[in-house]
């Protein structure tokens, strides 16, 4: 047997053992999908990536082969994706809105695969992966212009699901007419009241009036079915190829640094999450005695946890009482976060994790 045979069935024997080897990677890929369906969770995770690459490129000494080992393992997680696309392909996000709301399009870029489901509420949204009927909702928490959404927290604190994940939407408005219009036939302006005052220079500097819509899509939605050109509507590009619109002027948001963080929620908890990159939102409420809020202030910072937000809210059931939202970074799971815990509950009538989720992840909202 000369050399080049040699080679080959060596080759073969290798191709045999990594055939097996790659069927039972993707029986863990496929475990792997399964838990991101269940805890509302997106197929690409950047950072777990990166991590793979960096950890397992090291076991290849040879620094030639290592370059290609390390396009050898982006190729075998591409493939592994495309599979847990294919299983994620079922599963239902609801969303309050209509298609082509700011909501649509995120809930679009976190899950790209699955069937979107509008509600008319965030709380029936909210409710309908309570019930079963969705596997997870996407609602908007906070937007850097308006604040927070404060119907949303509010349901924070009386549901039972889970914070899974927090993304970062980027607002871009743009002005949509009729696909015979020009920018020269417009008078009027309708939109959702945010929008609406996110471009009133634009609007005060053209002359328009101005109708308010119960969101961005249904006033694109609107001007669609009225077919008049003198109406225009203030929304995203992504909403203009819905409902074949013109995009008549681009940008016309005041600022642009009018962002909508947006949390994925799921009926169970996300615990497999790198500590290093661990987030946490805390709910409670303290009791009635002086200093109790700020000594659970200070026992969450005695612990080490970072806190990024602390807002309160009133309890809609009872009168001049408040309940406080706490957003913070570190690993709430650690023996330090049970320690934490056990120290606020002797301060605070009610303690609650909503849940836990990695570093926030910025959305593009598909302008060009």
């Amino acid at each position: 047997m000369d050399k080049l045979q040699i080679a080959r069935k060596k080759i073969n024997q290798i191709d045999s053992m990594m055939a097996e080897l790659f069927c039972e990677r993707m029986e863990a890929v496929k475990l792997v999908a399964e838990y991101k369906q269940e805890h509302g969770l997106p197929v690409f995770d950047g950072g777990r990536e990166a991590e793979i690459i960096k950890n397992n490129s090291l076991l290849v000494a040879d620094e030639e082969l290592r370059a290609y080992y390390i396009n050898y393992l982006k190729a075998v997680m591409d493939i592994s994706k495309t599979y847990q696309h294919k299983i994620l392909e079922g599963a239902r996000i609801a969303y309050s809105g209509v298609e082509g709301a700011f909501a649509y399009i995120a809930a679009k870029r976190i899950f790209p695969d699955g069937i979107m489901q509008s509600y008319a509420s965030f709380e029936e949204a909210y409710d309908s992966v309570v019930r079963g009927e969705c596997d997870c909702v996407v609602l908007p928490i906070e937007n850097s212009y308006a604040g927070e959404v404060a119907q949303v927290t509010d349901i924070m604190f009386a549901g039972s699901l889970f914070v899974c994940g927090i993304y970062d939407l980027h607002i871009t408005h743009n002005l949509l007419g009729t696909p015979d219009s020009v920018i020269g036939d417009v008078t009027t302006v309708v939109s959702h009241p945010q929008a609406l005052s996110q471009c009133s220079d634009y609007i005060k500097s053209k002359g328009y009036s101005s109708i308010q819509s119960s969101n961005t899509a249904m006033a694109a939605q609107r001007v669609a079915e009225s077919g008049d050109k003198s109406i225009a509507a203030i929304a995203s590009r992504e909403t203009a190829k819905l409902y074949n619109l013109k995009v008549l002027d681009h940008h016309i948001n005041s600022s642009n640094t009018n962002t909508t963080r947006f949390a994925v929620f799921s009926r169970v908890e996300n615990k497999n999450i790198n500590s290093a990159q661990s987030n946490f939102i805390l709910l409670f409420t303290v009791n009635n005695e002086a200093g109790a809020l700020a000594k659970a202030i200070s026992i969450i910072g005695r612990h080490g946890f970072n806190m990024k937000a602390l807002r309160s809210r009133p309890i809609k059931e009872t009168n001049w009482q408040y309940y406080f939202y706490v957003e913070a970074e570190g690993d709430i799971s650690s023996a330090n976060g049970a320690d934490m815990l056990g120290e606020l509950s002797a301060y605070c009538d009610k303690v609650k994790v909503v849940g836990r989720y990695s570093n926030e992840t910025i959305l593009t909202d598909g302008e060009e």
